[in-house]
């Protein structure tokens, strides 16, 4: 393919955008949430149009969470890196666009007992 801007273009992937232009040269969410690779992400709300800050990528995840979603879930659908999920959750939150549920975190006694059980299943064999 030859032609003006079609450097920004690759035959059989589609158009090229970095990951950082996409986040804008971030690497990190705008909020000091972490966002797991099992954290359920879910829409809250609609952006308002042209609101600033909000892009077709993340309209994309908005409407993707409808239907509550994992964050490696997300990116696996999206084609894009979980870092870059990661800033665009970001974004979506400071905005309340969306809401986040993370695992509960398991006790070490539960873990133990877990370890326990496999413990003696091997041993039963």
């Amino acid at each position: 393919m030859s032609g003006p801007g079609s450097e920004w273009l690759d035959d059989e992937a589609g158009p090229i955008v970095r990951s950082y232009a996409l986040t804008r040269g971030r690497a990190r969410p705008a909020t000091a949430e972490a966002f797991d690779m099992i954290t359920i992400v879910a829409t809250a709300a609609r952006p308002r149009s042209g609101s600033p800050g909000i892009g077709p990528e993340h309209l994309d995840i908005l409407e993707m969470c409808l239907q509550p979603q994992p964050v490696a879930e997300i990116a696996a659908r999206m084609r894009l890196p979980l870092v870059v999920i990661r800033v665009l959750l970001g974004d979506l939150l400071h905005h309340r666009l969306i809401t986040v549920t993370r695992p509960r975190q398991e006790s070490p006694l539960s873990k133990e007992r877990l370890l326990r059980e496999v413990l003696h299943g091997l041993q039963a064999l």
